[in-house]
């Protein structure tokens, strides 16, 4: 299981992208399968432009919490940003690109911990869906 500091900034990495409008955010604990970290973030941007904002929102959060990125990839053509912060790795992605690479199908073994449109903003990372 994802530790709670984890858990933590996936919840406000969550909250900055929905602050931008940013789609199908979800939260997977990939803890289990990964040693590298324990949560992958993913969202979607309906344009270049829009996969940018998140990213910026996003960074710009962690940062006021006192977590810098450790990797960023993919800034330059914004169809899909990485951002490594250890405990989290966030995936923005354009949304023809979520769809062509289903990360969600990709690690679908690993537990859903919500989104803000399925289970709404406070319990986004809290909780599974479904708990």
């Amino acid at each position: 299981m994802a530790d709670a500091k984890a858990l933590q900034l996936a919840e406000e990495a969550a909250r900055a992208a929905d602050s931008v409008k940013a789609t199908g955010i979800v939260a997977l604990d990939v803890s289990s399968r990964l040693p590298l970290t324990d949560v992958f973030v993913l969202a979607t941007g309906a344009t270049e432009r829009q996969v940018n904002a998140i990213s910026d929102a996003i960074e710009a959060k962690l940062l006021a919490l006192g977590t810098k990125p450790k990797r960023r990839e993919g800034r330059a053509g914004a169809r899909w940003v990485l951002l490594d912060f250890e405990d989290i790795v966030v995936h923005i992605m354009h949304a023809e690109d979520r769809e062509y690479y289903a990360l969600d199908k990709l690690w679908k073994d690993c537990p859903v911990l919500g989104s803000p449109e399925a289970v709404g903003l406070e319990s986004a990372v809290a909780a599974p869906v479904g708990a």
